[in-house]
C-alpha cells in the first residue's frame, strides 16, 4: 500500500474508500467491473486522493484479504491444544460477526473463492501444525482437510444467503464437529 505514515485524516479516507468499494462490489458481484472514475465520483474524492492510497482497485480488495488473513496468521495466537483451536474458532467467527456486513459483500463477488481459499489452507496449517502435537494419525492431514473445507463451504453458504444456520450455529456445529474428529 502507498501511503506508510497514517493519521486520522487518511484512516478516514481509506476507509471510505473501502466502503464504496465494498458497495460497489455488492453491486457489480465482479471485481472486474469496478472502476477507479465510478469509485472516486461516489466517495466525493479526487483521482489523485485514490491514488495516493492505492495503486489500483484490486489492491483495495487485497486489503480486505490481508486484514483478515493477519487475524488467522496472527503468530501471538499459538495452538498448542483442542481447547486453543477452539478458542482459534472462536476469534475467527467473532471477527466473521464483527464484519459481517462486509463479508456478506465480499463474499458474494467471483473474488471470494481464491480468498476463502487462501483462508481455508492457512487455517488449516495452524491447526495441522497444533494437532501434530497431540495425535500421531498418518490420516491427521485428510481430516483436518475434511473439516476445514466443510468449514469454507458452509461459510460461503450463509455469507450467499444460501444456509438456513447462523453464525453462532456454525461456531457451535464446527467446534462439535471437531470434537469428534478429533476425540
Amino acid at each position: 500500500m502507498k501511503v506508510q505514515c497514517l493519521n486520522s485524516s487518511a484512516i478516514k479516507t481509506r476507509n471510505k474508500i473501502k466502503k464504496i468499494f465494498a458497495q460497489l462490489l455488492n453491486e457489480k458481484k465482479q471485481l472486474d467491473k469496478i472502476t477507479v472514475t465510478e469509485l472516486v465520483n461516489r466517495a466525493e474524492i479526487t483521482r489523485s486522493t485514490f491514488y495516493t492510497h492505492y495503486d489500483n482497485i484490486y489492491q483495495v480488495a487485497q486489503e480486505y484479504q490481508l486484514q483478515t488473513i493477519d487475524l488467522l496468521c496472527n503468530e501471538e495466537l499459538k495452538l498448542h491444544s483442542k481447547k486453543d483451536i477452539l478458542n482459534y474458532f472462536d476469534n475467527i467467527f467473532l471477527c466473521l460477526k464483527e464484519n459481517e456486513k462486509l463479508y456478506k459483500l465480499l463474499l458474494n463477488a467471483d473474488i471470494s473463492v481464491m480468498f476463502l481459499d487462501k483462508l481455508k489452507n492457512i487455517a488449516s496449517k495452524k491447526i495441522l501444525d497444533a494437532l501434530k502435537y497431540i495425535y500421531n494419525d498418518k490420516y491427521l492431514e485428510l481430516d483436518v482437510s475434511f473439516l476445514m473445507n466443510g468449514i469454507i463451504v458452509e461459510i460461503l453458504k450463509y455469507f450467499r444467503n444460501d444456509s438456513e444456520y447462523n453464525l453462532d450455529e456454525l461456531l457451535y456445529n464446527i467446534k462439535k464437529y471437531f470434537n469428534k474428529f478429533f476425540s
